[in-house]
């Protein structure tokens, strides 16, 4: 029945706003961006895979991390990329749209469980330094890892049926850089008001992650010296400025009334270009165990290549 109903078979994609002349210049600085956003990543999962040291719950998740980050900018950006450099790159197939919307939502709800269960560990580590290694067990950690990739792909299900199942009678043009559901809404040809809740799920993760925070700074507040206050701080800083990077334009864009496409445009390239370089940039550079464990990693590949 969805098929009578979409008479559009092919969607166009509008890109980001920019003057046609920096097609070349956006192309290369956004491949960059890509291209280090995989490197990058891909070093942390090595890294914390090949250092049996780091196999504590905080790095377990840092994996997950930056193995979603790598497909999160993987499914919008080379897309993006086409867009820049050829007409026909702007062309969508009504299946891959959905696939995209699909894989963005499925990786992006994914992400934001995670950030929940990142800042869990969190509260537990500084509120109970004590019961946190039988409280957080191999098996919890599997166990939480588990419920957040089944939670985000259930999560994107509904999200992509409820986008799809409305009838697209005419108008193609997606004002976006890729499919994602708001502006993919404003084509179709009925009632929307069914998929309003776009951003709760977003605004729930984040509404628990504040309380954690809450807890955090109660607990750190308790905290004898000012030595450990300082370090049960700095523990938490980067993980508050990943999720503030991560939320803030979220929550700009599904949340406000009356989108302005121009500058939801530019605000999504901070959550899908931007975040997910910046989660190893911040989390190796604020972490002397990750860089040590990279300097130990370089020794052995240049002392392997040496020999």
């Amino acid at each position: 029945e969805m098929t009578n109903a979409s008479l559009v078979t092919t969607f166009i994609l509008t890109g980001l706003p920019h003057a046609p002349e920096l097609d070349t210049f956006l192309f290369g600085i956004f491949l960059v961006i890509y291209v280090l956003t995989l490197v990058g990543n891909l070093l942390i999962l090595l890294v914390i895979i090949v250092n049996p040291h780091l196999h504590t719950p905080m790095y377990y998740f840092l994996t997950n991390l930056s193995f979603i980050d790598m497909w999160y900018s993987t499914v919008t950006t080379p897309k993006m990329l086409m867009t820049l450099v050829s007409p026909e790159g702007s062309l969508v197939s009504f299946p891959s749209c959905v696939a995209q919307l699909y894989s963005f939502h499925f990786l992006g709800s994914t992400e934001c469980f995670l950030y929940t269960v990142m800042s869990y560990d969190r509260f537990l580590a500084i509120s109970y330094p004590l019961r946190y290694a039988s409280m957080m067990s191999g098996r919890t950690c599997a166990i939480l890892a588990t419920t957040m990739w089944l939670s985000g792909s259930l999560h994107s299900a509904v999200q992509t049926t409820l986008t799809f199942r409305l009838p697209f009678c005419g108008p193609n043009q997606i004002q976006h850089y890729f499919c994602d559901a708001p502006p993919i809404l404003k084509l179709a040809c009925a009632d929307t008001s069914a998929n309003a809740y776009i951003g709760v799920v977003a605004s729930g993760c984040f509404l628990l992650i504040v309380l954690s925070y809450m807890s955090i700074i109660h607990s750190i507040l308790k905290i004898r010296t000012s030595e450990g206050r300082w370090r049960a701080f700095q523990t938490c800083a980067s993980h508050c400025t990943v999720v503030l990077c991560f939320f803030g334009p979220g929550v700009f864009i599904y949340l406000r009334p009356g989108s302005k496409e121009v500058v939801d445009r530019i605000v999504a390239v901070f959550y899908t270009v931007m975040t997910p370089l910046l989660n190893p940039v911040i989390y190796t550079l604020r972490n002397k165990e990750v860089k040590k464990a990279l300097l130990k990693f370089k020794d052995k590949v240049v002392y392997s290549e040496s020999k």
